[in-house]
């Protein structure tokens, strides 16, 4: 059957099971990639405002 401009093509299982896989890989990075980089992020804004606003101690 002939396929028409503007509508979507029908999802095959194959399809299904590549976009089912890569949300998984997605899921994935988020755990490895970015909850690892805004720690650090966090951590070196909360050191830089303790280091800010600390009392001078040595006078």
């Amino acid at each position: 059957m002939r396929q028409l401009k503007g509508k979507p093509k029908k999802e095959t299982s194959r399809d299904k099971k590549e976009r089912k896989q890569a949300m998984q890989e997605a899921r994935q990075q988020v755990a490895t990639v970015v909850l690892p980089t805004l720690l650090v992020l966090v951590l070196l804004i909360v050191v830089f405002v303790y280091v800010a606003t600390r009392p001078d101690a040595v006078q």
